[in-house]
């Protein structure tokens, strides 16, 4: 019998017996759990054997070959070209794909998971972007279901915006045009976009049902937003005021802070002028050599200097009035920036005078370019001191911060900029008519040159705001518009996006910053192809009638009928009498409608109201987007939410990266680097562009590291293809050993198997549990390094190479057979529900070749893998891993040759590692035991101490292995020596092991099975 030492808790010893099991069956029970400091595997032998497939037939003779069960399967070991892409179609519609998400929505399930789809933009064609986002999502959504929670995932897509209407408009433009025709025209083109993007979707293996997405073009998404609308406005966060928006003149219309892109190579003619100071500041004025003194500014947008109404310091810093050395004019700038002005002009700047910026209070300057006009001095806090000269040229009309300024001053913000880009009349005739950026930029550096006011003009270099689709400049300008005020939403957001898990964490600095850059948010836009923002104007006035009643009758209107109404309706119809007298308003016939149009980012950013709120938490789970979306719909969705529900309409963000060529460029059709996922999965015109299907495209997703860069081209494609192949060889040979065998009926128990085997089952579910956590942390490329790795490692250099004798050799129903059949169902099913998400085509096509199941039932609709708590069996690794470690001492004793030529002899002193020994083999020699099985010897011999008569030629080796039982309370470091001798015994004609008494005969193993068959 064999004894394990342990501890009660009392602190004495006892015996503890196991119960020995027949050689073939018996489970080996170990008392208590294992911590265990080895971690050793088992090596590949040399011996021709690749990937689990025979590199001989095992026949070894004609007359016995029929009697080696060799595997087969129908399953083909390669797909490719149209019989790879009709499969795959034939999969999905065999298998479901369609009615799948139906399917589970209907099932009972005790916990939900919601996936809200970030809409793709309406205005093209698939791209391999759309690929990494919906794949990515869909590979969590399929592991969620196959979990058994229910998945919450409708698809939705943005119809509306500027983009989609020049599309649609193309060279026709909006001359002639009614509102209605421009938006019939955009919504045709939109729902063309989305009928190939989603029919591309469907043909990824994208589960949803595509029958029920959002659009937010739709007549009921519409009355949701303006709900979300009313809120706002009701609680004083959206208001119409006069304030400098970001304008696009090439588009015509305001756009927010998301709708712009910023080129870093930009540049800009920058001057250095005077204001000659026409007022000293009072508290400087009696300082000797005060007199002819200008302060100096520098700007980047010349153009701007018109619009001039203060020039800004910074209080707390020190200011120098200071002379040229070479013409003794007199300037005021930043005592810091001195040296850097010196430079610049070539010449010494003695200084005159130095004080604080709080002292230039009250000071008053010429205006350069406007006669009689005069400006102050004003201290502001945005005044920095990295370039320029430390004052600031302040224009309230064309800069965020100057508004402020002018905001506290009560300086006037008038509006030299028309909607196209030139100046307008009250620029003055000079420059009315001219474009700001180029010309009318060039007739104000003239002006100041004619009066001496400019003082010295440079290029520079350095990043400004472009318009995100045009790709050209855009402006500063003020002008009418309805605005957030994100200023009082902020801390409420950043608070409700602490309590946010995002993936990966350095994302989160990267929201937070976002937010704090955005004081206000502009939510009108002057075009036709949106939600028209419901207010209406009264014709003498000019006052705004908007309120819970308006609005709530135009959302049930829009919900009725769609927003063309709007449009359509008259005023009588969109003001009724009833909602008048509510609002306490007068005849209908006093109002005309609005004609803006709401923000695209308010339209998505509303999609939790429309999606979610019938959900119970009326939250996402999680929101899946690529990084640009930081500063878009997951910000806009986080202000809407916070705004009317006090909370964020997520519990985790996603933030993956982009799709980029394999050197890591941006994608661009004039470079030529653009991948078109429909090449990728049907095949293109070149011959070095083949058809991969949509398992290979689902593969990349997976195996990218996509919280950054994810680079895409014929060799990461072809890569995955590899990979691919190479796992469906793996496939293929436990399916093929596989035929015959039904696990409902010839199961063996794990307590009656092999220990190989039952280590096997402990192996595949500790792979279960780190495939688990991989995808519960989005994590797929982590699912299959898991993978490869287990297939590489666990099966194909351990378990597939020991096998094989007995799956092929042993009799059909023997027990040692079924055990390890057993197993590789096990593992196959494992497997296979492990790629399950990721390869839903390769998986359903592996599970119709697969036993245990009916027909007529899918693979989806069976569950995650089914791992065994009773797989872990206490005890059971040190058993494996003990001879293992004898194992691989054995091979390093005779590398590169044939370990079944050999004889082994181990030699262990009595303790717990003989012990565990003897459970592998029983008898003191064997040629069949489970021991010489794991050596994959011709013959193994146990022993307390090597043989006095031992071959004076054998090769010796030593080695120690340590036993770790019941936490660390058990632990014996046990020593062995092995002695290994070619083997005297001759080749089987049949199992072609060194088993046979001689070379005309069966060994006494195969001897028994062909004598039973027959």
């Amino acid at each position: 019998m064999l004894r394990l030492l342990c501890r009660s808790s009392a602190g004495s010893q006892t015996l503890v017996r196991w119960a020995r099991r027949s050689q073939r069956g018996g489970g080996l029970l170990l008392h208590g759990a294992r911590s265990c400091t080895s971690s050793r595997r088992c090596h590949g032998t040399g011996s021709g054997e690749v990937n689990g497939q025979p590199a001989e037939n095992g026949s070894g003779n004609a007359l016995y070959r029929d009697s080696v069960l060799l595997p087969k399967t129908e399953f083909p070991m390669k797909l490719t070209g149209q019989k790879l892409l009709d499969r795959e179609l034939q999969i999905q519609q065999e298998c479901g794909f369609a009615d799948l998400y139906s399917w589970q929505r209907e099932r009972k399930a005790k916990n939900k998971f919601c996936l809200h789809d970030g809409p793709p933009y309406a205005n093209g064609d698939p791209h391999v972007g759309h690929a990494l986002n919906k794949i990515l999502k869909d590979i969590r959504n399929r592991f969620e279901m196959l979990r058994g929670r229910q998945v919450h995932y409708i698809p939705g897509w943005d119809c509306h915006g500027l983009p989609i209407e020049l599309k649609a408009l193309g060279d026709l433009g909006t001359s002639g045009l009614s509102p209605l025709q421009i938006r019939q025209k955009a919504r045709e083109f939109a729902e063309g976009a989305i009928a190939r993007q989603k029919a591309a979707f469907q043909r990824w293996g994208v589960m949803a049902d595509w029958d029920q997405c959002y659009y937010t073009f739709d007549g009921t998404y519409e009355a949701a937003q303006l709900k979300v609308f009313q809120e706002m406005h009701s609680k004083g966060l959206i208001y119409q005021d006069y304030k400098p928006v970001f304008w696009s003149p090439s588009s015509g219309t305001a756009l927010a802070e998301a709708e712009l892109e910023y080129n870093p190579e930009h540049v800009s003619r920058a001057i250095y002028a005077t204001f000659p100071l026409v007022t000293l500041p009072p508290k400087i004025a009696s300082q000797e050599g005060m007199e002819s003194v200008s302060v100096l500014v520098w700007t980047t947008q010349p153009w701007t200097i018109p619009a001039n109404q203060a020039v800004c310091y910074m209080p707390n810093a020190q200011y120098s009035v200071v002379k040229r050395a070479d013409n003794s004019e007199k300037f005021l700038v930043a005592t810091e920036r001195t040296a850097s002005i010196a430079a610049l002009l070539g010449t010494d700047l003695q200084t005159v005078g130095t004080f604080t910026g709080s002292l230039l209070e009250g000071g008053i300057c010429k205006h350069p370019t406007i006669p009689d006009k005069q400006v102050p001095l004003l201290p502001a806090n945005h005044v920095t001191m990295v370039k320029g000269t430390g004052l600031v040229h302040t224009a309230p009309a064309h800069g965020m911060e100057d508004y402020s300024v002018a905001s506290q001053f009560k300086l006037p913000v008038e509006c030299m900029v028309d909607e196209d880009g030139t100046f307008n009349e009250l620029a003055g005739p000079e420059l009315q008519k001219l474009s700001v950026m180029t010309e009318g930029n060039d007739k104000v550096i003239s002006m100041l040159k004619q009066c001496n006011a400019l003082l010295k003009e440079e290029q520079c270099v350095h990043s400004y705001p472009y318009d995100w689709r045009t790709k050209q400049p855009v402006v500063i300008r003020p002008s009418k518009q309805w605005f957030i005020n994100t200023e009082s939403l902020k801390d409420k957001a950043k608070e409700a996006l602490q309590k946010v898990r995002v993936l990966p964490e350095s994302a989160r600095s990267s929201l937070l910053t976002m937010l704090d850059r955005r004081t206000y948010w502009c939510i009108s836009r002057q075009r036709s192809w949106g939600v028209p923002i419901p207010v209406f104007y009264h014709k003498e006035s000019g006052e705004a009638l908007i309120n819970k009643y308006t609005v709530s009758h135009i959302a049930q209107l829009f919900k009725e009928k769609g927003s063309d109404c709007w449009w359509e309706l008259p005023i009588e119809t969109l003001l009724p009498p009833e909602v008048l007298k509510k609002s306490k308003a007068g005849s209908a016939s006093d109002y005309v409608r609005g004609e803006d149009v709401l923000d695209i980012w308010f339209d998505s950013g509303a999609s939790w109201a429309a999606v979610l709120e019938a959900e119970s938490d009326s939250r996402a789970d999680v929101y899946v987007e690529g990084k640009d979306q930081i500063g878009g719909w997951f910000q806009s969705s986080l202000l809407t939410s916070v705004a009317v529900r006090n909370k964020a309409p997520y519990k985790s963000l996603v933030v993956h990266g982009f799709a980029v060529s394999e050197k890591g460029e941006k994608m661009s059709k004039s470079v030529g680097n653009v991948v078109d996922p429909d090449v990728v999965i049907n095949g293109g015109k070149d011959p070095t562009e083949p058809a991969y299907g949509a398992d290979v495209l689902r593969w990349w997703v997976a195996e990218s590291n996509v919280f950054s860069e994810v680079q895409i081209g014929p060799s990461a494609l072809s890569s995955a293809r590899d990979s691919i192949s190479k796992l469906r060889n793996t496939l293929k040979f436990l399916l093929g050993n596989l035929q015959g065998f039904d696990p409902r009926l010839q199961a063996v128990d794990p307590k009656q198997m092999h220990y190989i085997d039952q280590y096997m089952l402990h192996l595949l579910r500790e792979y279960s549990i780190k495939v688990t956590d991989a995808y519960s942390e989005f994590d797929a490329g982590r699912v299959i390094r898991v993978l490869q790795a287990f297939i590489t490692r666990e099966l194909s250099s351990f378990y597939f190479s020991i096998i094989k004798d007995r799956l092929y050799c042993d009799a059909e129903d023997s027990l040692g057979r079924r055990s390890c059949q057993t197993v590789l169902e096990e593992i196959l099913d494992g497997v296979m529900r492990s790629i399950a998400p990721i390869l839903p085509h390769m998986a359903e096509e592996v599970y119709l070749h697969a036993p245990g199941h009916d027909k007529e039932e899918t693979l989806f609709k069976s569950g995650w893998i089914k791992s065994s708590s009773v797989w872990r069996r206490p005890g059971l690794e040190e058993a494996v891993e003990g001879a293992c470690a004898i194992r691989d001492s054995f091979l390093s004793s005779i590398p590169g040759k044939n370990a079944a030529r050999y004889d082994l002899t181990v030699a262990i002193e009595p303790g717990l590692l003989f012990e565990l020994m003897e459970s592998l083999q029983e008898e003191p020699t064997s040629t069949t035991s489970q021991l010489a099985e794991l050596m994959m010897a011709a013959r193994v011999n146990l022993a307390t101490k090597m043989p006095r008569d031992l071959d004076p030629e054998a090769l010796l080796n030593h080695g120690t292995f340590l036993i770790n039982l019941e936490g660390g309370v058990i632990r014996e470091e046990s020593a062995y020596s092995i002695a290994v001798t070619p083997t005297s015994a001759a080749r089987c004609l049949r199992c072609r092991r060194y088993t046979a008494n001689s070379a005309d005969c069966l060994c006494p193993r195969c001897q028994s099975v062909v004598s039973q068959a027959h």
